[in-house]
């Protein structure tokens, strides 16, 4: 059994954050342009509500940050080697709990267009596409909201999950 922690994330995090990222095997290929040379500040991290999930040795796993106006889901990533575990569900699942304690009604996402699938089997419908802006994005990216009146569960601050 694998215990996992989500907390928000501090300063000092960001270099991991960007380090996740620029590790990140979805985002080779023809979508690599979109990340190159992207990194997570300090500054960042304090406008935003950045969260990050952590392993019992507190190895970072995976983020998301919560963008509260407008309400979008800025950024989520889960590192390769944490894929279907859990974690990406996990973090969603927090970020969706922030939002209601935040009193929003719906959280914007700009999708990766191979993780579509993995939010709308989460609960986001597709509302539309997001055109390209080169020359960092080529592709039509989806557009998703998840809506947030209907969910039950508000998070802590802090949580865990075991795997």
């Amino acid at each position: 059994m694998q215990s996992i922690t989500i907390k928000r994330a501090a300063a000092q995090d960001a270099e991991h954050l960007t380090a996740l990222i620029q590790a990140s095997s979805a985002y080779q290929g023809e979508y690599a342009s979109i990340i190159s040379g992207y990194r997570i500040t300090a500054g960042y991290i304090a406008r935003h509500q950045v969260f990050l999930a952590a392993d019992m040795t507190d190895r970072p796993l995976g983020f998301y940050a919560l963008v509260l106006d407008p309400p979008e889901l800025d950024l989520a990533f889960v590192s390769d080697d944490a894929q279907g575990m859990g974690v990406g569900r996990f973090l969603v699942e927090h970020m969706l709990g922030r939002a209601r304690e935040a009193g929003l009604a719906d959280v914007r996402v700009v999708s990766h267009p191979p993780a579509e699938r993995f939010y709308r089997r989460l609960g986001a419908e597709r509302v539309g596409t997001v055109a390209p802006s080169p020359p960092k994005v080529t592709w039509e990216r989806p557009e998703l909201r998840f809506a947030i009146a209907d969910r039950a569960v508000a998070p802590r601050a802090e949580a865990t999950f075991t795997r």
